[in-house]
């Protein structure tokens, strides 16, 4: 007795969604159209000088985290130089010690920018890496709490 050699509905079945399969894979490779919203978050931040800190958060962000890349140790002259030459206000930074009163280094290190609309841009370099905020100034009308250093450099 010979059998046939059609195949059965479950091969067929299997044989279908393996071909869906691969055509599918083969389309999902080519290069979609960059919408609105894909170029919008990919573009490149840009430092807005007359902007509020919500509006340069995000190129605040990008120039600490590339000097960051650059220079993990980055001392707190290095935050307030690469803000500066960014284009931030120098007059309107404050920044913490890289030395405890002890002189031992220091576990982070802050710099905050008062921005024109009164917000303060706060960026923390420390032992689990980056971190930033948008907070407002305390009663004091700075933006970090205790004592920072003079930036006379």
């Amino acid at each position: 007795m010979r059998t046939s050699r059609t195949p059965g509905p479950f091969r067929l079945l299997v044989t279908a969604a393996a071909a869906i399969a691969l055509l599918a894979g083969c389309a999902g490779n080519a290069d979609p159209e960059p919408n609105e919203t894909q170029a919008t978050q990919t573009a490149e931040p840009t430092f807005d000088p007359n902007g509020g800190a919500e509006a340069n958060k995000a190129f605040f962000d990008a120039t600490l985290k590339g000097m960051l890349a650059d220079n993990d140790k980055a001392s707190s002259h290095d935050f307030v130089d690469t803000l500066v030459d960014a284009g931030f206000d120098k007059s309107q930074m404050e920044v913490t010690f890289d030395k405890t009163t002890i002189d031992l280094d220091t576990d982070y290190i802050i710099v905050s920018v008062k921005m024109p609309d009164d917000q303060c841009l706060i960026g923390q370099r420390g032992s689990k890496g980056y971190a930033s905020m948008v907070a407002e100034p305390m009663s004091t009308g700075k933006c970090l709490i205790g004592k920072t250093q003079d930036i006379d450099w």
